[in-house]
């Protein structure tokens, strides 16, 4: 059984080099092309030409009453230009993707191309006010100036650039490919539905491919700003960061008490306070080196680094402990006398 499969839902350990479309001669043409043929469409209905008599036909023919039986499958399919579900599924599927390649790329590509149709297609569509079939007022009409807001259509333009996005950020010619002509038959199949259905002329859905590929065509004009989008927003990310790093203390860090392990006495029996019979008797004197360290009932403690053996006896209020011995004067007395060499030791 293949595991690989599911090795590609893993994290990638490091960004991949992708490479970003730039406007090449090709792409500027394609551009120039399409802006003259956006711009030819809003002069013929402006000037209410032959266009705007074939609008008047289609919407006379009344599609929805030709063919019936297509009317519920096509009023769910129409939703596949509509912006608030489409930019959920494709924003969900770029958000993984900025996730698994540790870009930001993905996701602010797509904000800045549903900013461009907003501003743009926004902008003509309240500008030139155009009402659409179902209110239209008068026959051979443009019914422009009027208050609408359907040319160019908002379904046709947002179908190409929501699904085009995933065909511009392929990592592959080959998904390039066929991505782009999946993209191009669900805006060409969710213009199409809008006529059908009656609530866009023909010509809002050409000016509204027209709106969609230029937005498109003009991505790679927004690429450096995209890249220093990113570029800020990890590095604010970054600060935050080492700002939550620096308020949580360190666990044994300067300002922390560090417990102290005082070592068992040797001799003697420890008592309920911790101090033995021969410390209370005699304690240590303090010599260079020691530690000093505060033991119950507030009593110093003086521990040397090496333990030194002391040649005094620990006296306690019965005497000492030690017996006697008959060949070793008391400590401050004089010494007996030894012969210099060897011997018996005279009586």
């Amino acid at each position: 059984m293949r595991t690989d499969i599911f090795a590609r839902l893993d994290r990638e350990p490091e960004p991949p080099k992708i490479e970003i479309p730039r406007m090449s001669r090709h792409r500027i043409a394609l551009f120039g092309g399409t802006l003259a043929f956006y711009l030819a469409i809003v002069v013929a209905v402006l000037v209410s030409s032959w266009l705007v008599a074939l609008d008047w036909k289609v919407m006379l023919f009344r599609p929805y009453q030709q063919w019936p039986e297509l009317h519920a499958f096509l009023d769910y399919y129409v939703v596949l230009g509509q912006r608030g579900p489409t930019a959920v599924m494709v924003a969900s599927w770029l958000g993984w993707r900025s996730w698994r390649q540790h870009t930001l790329r993905p996701l602010l590509t797509l904000g800045t191309s549903l900013l461009l149709l907003n501003v743009t297609v926004g902008a003509v569509k309240f500008g030139l006010g155009r009402l659409g079939p179902h209110y239209a007022t008068q026959i051979g009409s443009a019914e422009l100036f009027a208050g609408g807001d359907i040319f160019p259509s908002g379904h046709t333009a947002n179908a190409v650039v929501t699904w085009g996005i995933l065909a511009y950020l392929a990592t592959t010619p080959r998904a390039r490919r066929y991505l782009s002509a999946l993209s191009a038959f669900v805006s060409l199949g969710v213009g199409l539905t809008t006529v059908y259905i009656g609530t866009h002329w023909l010509s809002d859905v050409l000016l509204g491919w027209a709106a969609g590929l230029l937005i498109m065509l003009a991505l790679p004009w927004f690429e450096p700003l995209i890249t220093r989008a990113e570029t800020w927003i990890l590095s604010v990310r970054a600060r935050w960061r080492a700002g939550l790093g620096l308020r949580r203390p360190a666990p044994g860090g300067p300002g922390s008490p560090a417990p102290v392990v005082l070592p068992q006495s040797l001799s003697g029996t420890s008592n309920s306070t911790g101090i033995t019979d021969a410390e209370k008797s005699c304690p240590a004197p303090e010599t260079s080196g020691s530690v000093a360290h505060t033991g119950a009932g507030g009593r110093t403690r003086a521990h040397s680094p090496h333990a030194v053996r002391s040649e005094r006896a620990p006296l306690t209020p019965a005497g000492s402990r030690r017996p006697p011995h008959a060949d070793r004067a008391a400590r401050g007395g004089t010494a007996p006398a030894h012969p210099v060499t060897g011997g018996p030791v005279a009586p």
